[in-house]
């Protein structure tokens, strides 16, 4: 069995891989299935109102093609990293954290989005990995930054980092107001390139995708790849929360794959 997943390109050696889940290959119906609600929807998320055994299915169906059962995250729009080490492999709960690390060969990491940006992480030997969820909130709170400084914390890791942005609502979508520009510039004024006006009085158009780069600049992450993948105008690969308001759930893989 196969499912259709895009693969994470960026300049890493074949000892990482990365993949984002489409909305198709799975078990789920209505408002969690396929782009016009058929049978198949892949839907990831256990916290969307999706049947609880279309979910185990649909996981099921992906946990066959990975190394490992992916490392699940409690999301909450944070700024928290799990670490995950081999006592991962026993792990009853999925921990409350928007962000996760690991040096564990094997060990996949997994975090879900339906707009919310999610950004893949490695360095450059191959060895490190991490994957964020950053949703406006994530990335004002610092979950970047957060999970970059945890990657360069594990035992052996270098400085040298590089990251993939997987798909989000793109700039020309997503319509916030000014409490969410204002979040960003109180820490970075630069950060007002990343917006741009909207068509009502107050209302701004954001670049989750800029202001994701300025952010990982900020902390020594230049070599980036990925971005401009609008999650709210495909509706045939990916969920979108913004344009579908009940939907479900895709995640963006990593691992390090195990030696042979």
């Amino acid at each position: 069995m196969t499912l259709p997943m895009l693969v994470a390109g960026w300049p890493l050696p074949d000892s990482v891989s990365g993949r984002v889940t489409t909305r198709v290959g799975g078990v789920s119906q209505r408002s969690w299935g396929g782009a016009q609600q058929t049978p198949d929807g892949l839907n990831l998320g256990v916290r969307c109102g999706d049947d609880p055994a279309a979910v185990a299915e649909n996981r099921r169906r992906l946990g066959a093609l990975l190394p490992t059962e992916p490392v699940w995250l409690e999301q909450v729009h944070g700024a928290v990293v799990h670490v995950v080490g081999a006592a991962a492999a026993s792990q009853a709960s999925e921990p409350c954290a928007d962000a996760a690390v690991t040096c564990e060969p094997g060990r996949v990491l997994a975090v879900q989005s339906a707009d919310c940006l999610t950004v893949l992480f490695s360095d450059l030997q191959g060895r490190r990995i991490g994957a964020a969820h950053a949703g406006w909130r994530g990335l004002a709170a610092g979950v970047l930054e957060n999970t970059v400084a945890a990657l360069r914390g594990l035992p052996g890791a270098s400085d040298d980092v590089v990251a993939w942005l997987g798909p989000a609502i793109g700039p020309g979508a997503f319509e916030v107001g000014a409490e969410v520009r204002e979040a960003f510039l109180v820490r970075d004024p630069g950060a007002a390139d990343c917006f741009r006006s909207g068509a009502l009085p107050g209302k701004w158009m954001a670049d989750l995708f800029s202001l994701a780069t300025r952010r990982l600049d900020a902390v020594g992450v230049r070599q980036v790849g990925g971005g401009g993948l609008c999650t709210f105008s495909d509706a045939g690969r990916f969920y979108s929360h913004r344009r579908d308001r009940t939907t479900g759930r895709l995640a963006s893989l990593i691992w390090i794959n195990p030696a042979r």
